[in-house]
């Protein structure tokens, strides 16, 4: 089984000389690579001058996370792919136990690593944790992270087992279940698209998992400030995308009306702390689905009857209702 490491850049020096040798020593048998997204400094060259066994592919354009990776993958012929982000630190043996899920089972898709915080080791980080599940109205959390609430690591998660989305800041995946899934959605550019992917991959009926004893530390935010709009604006319109895509007929449509809502309710949370920045990028989220609603429907392939995809009915209401801010307290 050969396995290709494919880590995503744009102007990202500072991030691969501080990351990329733990990647090269501990990414022993493995293919690495570097996919510029077309950036303006000098990290090809860095690249090429400091780490020549490091494969470079340089994209035309920065397509963002989904387009720079469908690029970047179409001329890779390893059997699993890793979309591993430039902001990383993967730990000594961090890819064996992912392997060995591929090895040992052939329904697994996909596989992430436990996803711990950079700046505070001991503390799951935002995007992934210990993998990642979804409600019924499309909000995204995690074992580890709900919200805002990141859960600190004791080994409560060091299990091997299914989720509904694997993390893109480090996700495994077989190469021909990427392009059977229909690969990343280059719509999307940026955020949530790793979901959107996953779920699809479950619409095939392969499942992903977590691995609890593979281990990296992300820093999180390093190309997009959780505090930018734009990541505000990406997360509002994809997640109304992912719903629209995915959600089985005929609940799709209330569905999303009460997504809408319950946008419109953050929307006035945001204005009442004073973000008007995020509350104008979530109207702008809202206006680019209305524009875009009949090419994002047209993608509805594959979506199967049965709607049990959610592992709790509202994340909101578990967590600001119920005050059950930690995964183990949802069951």
């Amino acid at each position: 089984m050969t396995t290709a490491v494919v880590i995503l850049n744009w102007n990202g020096r500072h991030l691969l000389q501080q990351f990329l040798p733990s990647i090269i020593s501990f990414s022993e048998d493995a293919n690495i690579y570097v996919a510029d997204n077309a950036s303006t400094d000098d990290s090809v060259v860095f690249v090429k001058e400091n780490f020549p066994q490091v494969k470079i592919i340089q994209n035309k354009e920065n397509g963002g996370f989904a387009k720079g990776y469908n690029d970047a993958l179409h001329g890779l012929s390893e059997d699993i792919f890793v979309l591993l982000n430039s902001d990383v630190k993967v730990t000594e043996n961090w890819l064996k136990p992912i392997l060995a899920i591929f090895e040992n089972e052939t329904k697994t898709a996909a596989v992430q690593p436990k996803i711990l915080d950079f700046k505070k080791k001991d503390h799951f980080e935002y995007a992934g944790a210990a993998g990642g599940y979804i409600d019924k109205y499309g909000y995204p959390f995690c074992r580890g992270r709900i919200f805002e609430t990141l859960e600190e690591d004791y080994g409560q998660y060091n299990d091997d087992v299914p989720v509904f989305w694997g993390s893109g800041a480090c996700l495994a995946i077989r190469n021909t279940v990427y392009w059977e899934a229909g690969a990343l959605d280059e719509d999307f550019f940026a955020h949530q698209e790793e979901i959107d992917l996953c779920w699809r991959i479950h619409n095939l009926g392969y499942q992903i998992k977590s691995s609890g004893i593979s281990s990296v530390y992300h820093v999180g935010g390093a190309t997009l400030d959780s505090m930018n709009p734009r990541k505000t604006f990406f997360n509002f319109r994809n997640s109304l995308y992912m719903l629209l895509k995915n959600v089985p007929a005929p609940n799709v449509y209330w569905i999303l009306i009460i997504r809408m809502i319950l946008d419109g309710i953050a929307g006035i949370r945001l204005l009442a702390n004073g973000k008007f920045s995020h509350l104008y990028a979530i109207l702008q989220a809202h206006t680019s689905f209305y524009r875009n609603f009949q090419k994002i429907f047209r993608k509805r392939t594959g979506v199967p009857k049965n709607p049990g995809y959610y592992q709790v009915k509202s994340i909101i209401w578990s967590y600001f209702c119920l005050s059950k801010k930690e995964f183990s307290k949802l069951k």
